[in-house]
């Protein structure tokens, strides 16, 4: 066990306060978004000397056995803080199947993979869970289509704005919404009289209760942050969640969605593959966006954590590259620590933990963290604290429903 020392990132959505209370450090004045604790290559953590990564080539060892079988010499998934003070781009991340093959494609014809107009910069899937530390709003997968048309009539929009989405009202379905998402990407010179028809109708509804205002209000803050972009209307057509507390909502691949405000624990397979539909400037791969998203229409699953020993919550995803354990130690009981034999990242979020095994101890105050390598088993925590845990989801990945 040994400490581990997160890199900061920051981008314009980030808050500024959020991260550096936790992590018991004054704040700066500038946005930090995210606190990273893996071996990305882009931005490893720190371990004692060295990087997390450049840690792993020398003793890949540390990853246990199942992890390098399936994955090779490397940490399959990334654990960040993430706190957004407003909204982050429409996106969603590739399957396994569909990251190697646009990988492979983009290589062959010879894209720099820095370059803005490259879709995959590598060829792993990004499968991602969020749990909130506070009261978190996201974006989620497509509301049913009859319910946004019914919605946008009630919001009083006019003829154009209808004539858009009447495929959601005359047929409905999968590809309904594929239609009509995909002429909002394209709404541009006088068509852009429908975006600012539907935001001067969410203004008048925005004091409402119930489903209209509250598509309202979420119009009203885009518009507040990305003025009159045909993005927003691509977001009103999405399921709107808040997630409370101790809360996680699970993103598998394909699924559009965008968080919108709030502070939580985000673990992801480790990857850079995003595909962008809407509010950004960044390329928007149109063409790959209907190879990989799932336009049927869903209502979201949030997870309450499955309490599998006392004190002990999994959030069970359907990937093999990562699980997530909330720990809730209380003074005078001890928990085991999940995942024997597999590489672990443990991150305090209140209080102080205590972990220890045969090899040694370790103690945590809040916002610090610790790399568990597979040989240290055994490990108990105990202390007044919260810790979230992460491991490859080897030993607990469910088939996907």
């Amino acid at each position: 066990m040994q400490f581990l020392e997160g890199t900061l990132i920051r981008y314009p959505w980030g808050t500024y306060d959020a991260i550096a209370g936790i992590l018991g450090k004054e704040p700066d004045g500038q946005p930090l978004a995210e606190l990273w604790l893996g071996a990305h290559p882009s931005a490893p953590a720190r371990l004692g000397d060295t990087t997390l990564d450049a840690a792993l080539a020398a003793d890949p060892s540390a990853l246990g056995e199942a992890s390098q079988a399936a994955f090779g010499p490397q940490l399959p998934f990334l654990m960040k803080i993430l706190s957004a003070r407003h909204a982050l781009s429409l996106q969603a991340h590739p399957s396994r199947d569909e990251a190697e093959r646009g990988f492979a494609a983009e290589e062959a014809a010879g894209i720099a993979r820095d370059d803005p107009h490259r879709t995959y910069r590598d060829d792993w899937p990004k499968p991602e869970i969020l749990v909130a530390l506070e009261p978190f709003h996201t974006l989620f997968g497509f509301r049913s289509p009859l319910l946004t048309w019914h919605l946008f009539h009630q919001l009083g929009v006019g003829a154009d704005t209808l004539r858009l989405l009447g495929p959601l009202n005359a047929r409905g379905g999968e590809a309904a919404l594929q239609e009509v998402f995909l002429d909002v990407l394209t709404i541009e010179g006088d068509r852009m009289g429908i975006v600012t028809d539907v935001l001067a109708c969410a203004r008048e509804h925005a004091r409402d209760e119930g489903p209209v205002g509250d598509l309202a209000r979420t119009a009203v803050e885009l518009e507040a942050v990305f003025g009159t972009d045909r993005g927003i209307l691509a977001a009103l057509l999405m399921n709107r969640l808040i997630l409370a507390p101790g809360e996680a909502v699970y993103v598998p691949a394909g699924v559009m969605h965008a968080h919108l405000a709030g502070t939580g624990i985000e673990v992801m397979a480790s990857s850079d593959n995003v595909l962008r539909g809407g509010l950004t400037s960044k390329h928007i791969a149109v063409d790959e966006l209907v190879r990989v998203v799932d336009f049927a229409w869903c209502t979201p699953e949030v997870l309450h954590g499955d309490e599998t020993a006392p004190g002990v919550f999994d959030y069970p995803t359907h990937c093999d590259e990562f699980d997530v354990w909330r720990l809730e130690a209380t003074s005078g009981r001890s928990l085991r620590v999940p995942a024997d034999g597999h590489a672990r990242i443990a991150l305090v979020t209140r209080g102080d933990a205590h972990l220890s095994s045969a090899a040694g101890d370790l103690t945590l105050a809040r916002g610090e963290a610790a790399f568990l390598g597979a040989a240290d088993a055994d490990v108990t925590l105990r202390g007044d604290a919260q810790v979230f845990l992460s491991a490859p989801g080897l030993a607990t990945a469910r088939p996907a429903s």
